[in-house]
């Protein structure tokens, strides 16, 4: 017998549909495999560089063995050569890096030969990750090219007797938009001779930039065009984004300035087998009886324990830090009773690990001494992994640009490879494993940012007075709510007006009032009580879900206990310990109407948008025995209240309706409370938002609307545009959570389809049937189709009024604005707990 010619790949480890076929044998396993997508190879197409790239910088490229260039690299170094901005947007390992390269290299060379500092150029990375592994390409291929060609990463962990060397003679420096933020621009004096020389700024993986994080880093960049411009430079910038749709018009966005864009993919790319699997039923009763599905993060160990022992190198991508080192903990046990040689060459990557940690197993990683790896988004971007044979998605990664970019990580080098999205137990999740079309058959979405949020533009109106005078010229520059705030800022005593422009009054660092990537001010220290031992840190924002008084918390596959959250020093006190179980924080809603801005009758029903207060306060947390997930016990919790002025998207319903879908007055609250778990779980669908991004209320009579409601918000102080993008797609998207309940073979309500396990309320009251009527109800007179997206302005100023928060600082995402008047309490009838859900900071990674 012929042997199986797809058995084995080129490198002698199985091919992916053999891969597959393992992991997939026997009856058990079989059934849990929902889909399976196979994308074909392609054959990719070639092309001469432009002749504006020098010689020398061919030469090298060719000797780093490429010969020609893909059609997509060749016409994206053309229009930088040209001196256009442009964006190239296609798929994960494309070559988008030598696509930029090529011109910034001839351009730096260019310089050289002009004098003695000449050109420079500036990349921008979201993780030092992605810029440790740049330098290192860089310094490759640019080897023959001599001293010309100075490449230096300057970040956090940049030593400082280093950082001088970087300012005065680095060519090409690589950094993130954080250290931008707080150190080029607030020194910007000391950068002269760079920033005045600097042609090109590199901004690689810019589909990441959206949402607060991404508004924030737009106007990052018109400080840095200000101050280029003070000097005598205008960068071309040159982009780098994963594939997405109107790229053009997202970095248009993003820099302020009209982008080309370069979207047809003419590499070559390996078969891609992607198969979705879903986790079986254990014998194990939830909340109020509800069964319950085995965990995605005690599924994927196993599979990532699978892959390892088979030989296939794999990456496992997960949501949250304690998932990533959970999932290499139990991968390392497993293995550990098979070959003692194995459990070492596992191991968990994410952020909050000390630099040594982190540049220690990136070290591993390249090396290939790693054969499994359980990360965080931090190895999402363009890191170059070469060699991996298998990626293992453990739950959606919130969008399907990230599903695919995560995806695109095996194969990098031409070869098949495997991806497996394991599906966790809730609404989303669920109704993708059985809806594969609604992954392979749409195309990606638009990337959201608003750079005109109040909250956002505020305090780098403060940041760019305190680099430079801000004048009437530059407020056209930062958009067009800059005006407005001017004003304020000044009435606050942030800024005074003089004749040459505004100017930064305080003695304060301008940078420090605000955290970009929206994690709310001081990260909080993870100390080990018994020896005064940093293990790492963790964001503000997320501190009173993940390390709360008797939190576990996890860090390089041990576990520790929280003894004590100290909030006034930002240090959380641990101890060593093996606790059976993890945890997880419970908190509760409140949410008043501040303005109501545009509104769509459905019949009697209102759809609703505008901007809300919400209340919100961790209350309890959750014993989960690993594994299994069964609850084990709740323990209450006595932490301060936190407020946010935000955007939001409602709901209204009548009574008429209710009584039509025969929704009696006891069914009322379970029903609402249901439809908004479903909802808030199907919107990542729509938005380019993760579920911690947004939250939600529902009350069977609120006090501002007078009628049944169900809230959705963003969790972001000014709000991050996702609310205002269900606003826009309330008929698709409700109508995909009325099918994925109606859908749902359990009888009274799931995870998979209407618990959630961030319930402030333990999940009660919950109806299903309730929640599908209603739906029903609300959908019955919606209008065909979606609202037109939004013009590329802001169609309505959020109505912040930063007068009224404190002057010692602005709100930042993830702080806590001061409210004007105490909340309103959230309306309900009486004897009815209040239905909520805060999804917002759920283990949030910060990466």
């Amino acid at each position: 017998m012929a042997p199986d010619q797809h058995s084995q790949s080129a490198h002698g480890r199985p091919s992916p549909r053999t891969a597959l076929e393992r992991l997939a044998e026997g009856a058990d396993r079989a059934v849990r495999v929902t889909h399976t997508e196979h994308v074909p190879a392609r054959v990719g197409r070639h092309a001469s560089w432009p002749d504006s790239i020098r010689p020398e910088v061919v030469e090298a490229i060719r000797a780093a063995g490429i010969d020609r260039p893909w059609e997509h690299q060749a016409l994206a170094a053309a229009h930088a050569a040209r001196g256009e901005s442009v964006v190239v947007s296609t798929g994960t390992a494309s070559g988008k890096s030598l696509a930029y390269l090529a011109p910034v290299l001839s351009a730096l060379l260019d310089g050289a030969d002009a004098g003695p500092r000449g050109a420079t150029a500036l990349y921008l990375s979201p993780t030092k990750a992605l810029a440790a592994d740049q330098r290192r390409a860089v310094s490759a291929l640019a080897a023959p090219l001599g001293k010309a060609i100075r490449p230096a990463v300057y970040d956090g962990d940049t030593p400082f007797e280093e950082r001088e060397w970087v300012r005065q003679y680095a060519t090409y420096v690589l950094t993130n938009p954080d250290m931008l933020h707080r150190g080029i621009l607030p020194g910007h004096a000391r950068w002269a001779s760079f920033l005045r020389g600097l042609r090109y700024v590199v901004i690689d993986e810019c589909h990441t930039y959206r949402g607060v994080f991404g508004s924030h880093v737009a106007q990052v960049l018109r400080r840095l065009r200000r101050v280029c411009a003070r000097y005598g430079a205008e960068p071309v910038f040159l982009l780098a984004s994963a594939t997405s749709a109107d790229p053009g018009r997202a970095a248009g966005r993003l820099t302020g300035v009209r982008v080309a864009e370069v979207t047809e993919d003419t590499s070559p790319r390996g078969e891609l087998a992607f198969a979705l699997w879903e986790p079986p039923l254990t014998q194990l009763s939830g909340e109020h009886g509800a069964p319950v599905r085995r965990t995605a993060t005690a599924e994927a160990a196993e599979l990532l324990t699978d892959l390892v022992v088979q030989g296939v190198r794999t990456v496992a991508f997960v949501r949250s830090r304690r998932g990533a080192e959970l999932i290499a903990l139990i991968a390392q046990e497993r293995l550990a009773e098979i070959d003692a040689s194995l459990p070492r060459r596992v191991a968990a990557y994410r952020g909050g690990y000390l630099a040594e940690e982190r540049r220690r197993l990136e070290r591993d990683l390249h090396s290939g001494r790693l054969l499994g790896l359980a990360s965080t988004s931090a190895l999402e971007l363009g890191v170059d992994i070469s060699g991996l044979d298998a990626v293992l998605l453990v739950g959606y990664p919130g969008t399907r640009a990230s599903l695919w970019q995560q995806a695109g990580r095996a194969g990098r080098s031409g070869q098949g490879a495997l991806a497996v999205m394991v599906g966790r137990d809730d609404p989303l999740d669920t109704y993708l494993v059985h809806h594969p079309e609604a992954i392979f058959e749409r195309p990606v979405e638009s990337t959201v940012l608003d750079p005109d949020n109040p909250y956002v533009l505020a305090p780098h109106l403060c940041a760019a007075a305190a680099e430079l005078p801000l004048t009437d010229a530059d407020l056209e520059l930062f958009g067009p709510e800059a005006a407005d705030l001017v004003p304020q800022l000044v009435q606050r005593g942030l800024l005074r007006r003089r004749a040459a422009g505004w100017f930064w009054t305080r003695r304060e660092r301008a940078a420090d009032l605000t955290d970009i990537r929206g994690e709310g001010g001081t990260p909080i220290q993870v100390v080990e009580s018994a020896t005064g031992r940093l293990l790492g840190t963790v964001d503000a924002g997320a501190a009173h879900t993940t390390v709360h008084d008797g939190a576990v918390h996890l860090h390089q596959g041990r576990s520790y206990l929280v003894r004590r959250l100290d909030l006034d020093d930002n240090v959380a006190l641990v101890e060593e310990a093996d606790p059976s179980y993890s945890t997880m924080a419970r908190d509760t809603t409140e949410i008043r109407v501040l303005s109501d801005e545009l509104t769509e009758p459905w019949g009697e029903a209102r759809i609703h948008f505008g901007s809300v207060e919400v209340t919100h306060q961790v209350v309890s947390y959750l014993r989960r025995r690993l594994i299994t997930g069964e609850v084990l016990g709740e323990t209450k919790l006595d932490l301060p209240p936190r407020t946010l002025r935000t955007r939001a998207v409602w709901w209204t319903i009548t009574d008429d309706q209710l009584d039509a879908a025969r929704i009696h007055p006891e069914e009322l609250p379970g029903a609402l409370h249901a439809a908004e778990h479903a909802s808030i779980g199907l919107l990542p669908l729509f938005a380019t938002c993760d579920r911690w991004d947004i939250g939600g209320v529902s009350i069977p009579l609120h006090a501002d609307t007078g009628l049944p409601t169900v809230f959705v918000y963003d969790g972001h102080p000014g709000g991050a545009g996702f609310a205002e993008r269900a606003y826009r797609t309330a008929h698709s998207w409700l109508t995909a959570t009325r099918e994925a309940i109606a859908a749902c073979e359990c009888d009274f309500g799931c995870p998979s389809c209407v618990q959630s396990p961030k319930c402030g309320n333990g999940n009660d009251p919950l109806d299903k049937a309730a929640a599908v009527r209603l739906l029903d109800s609300l959908l019955s007179s919606a209008p065909d189709s979606d609202l037109p997206e939004a013009a590329p302005d802001r169609l309505t100023a959020p109505g912040a009024d930063l007068t009224e928060t404190p002057p010692e600082r602005l709100p930042a995402p993830g702080a806590t604005p001061e409210p004007t008047r105490p909340p309103l309490p959230a309306a309900r009838s009486e004897g009815e707990p209040l239905a909520n859900e805060r999804l917002a900071h759920e283990a949030a990674d910060g990466e």
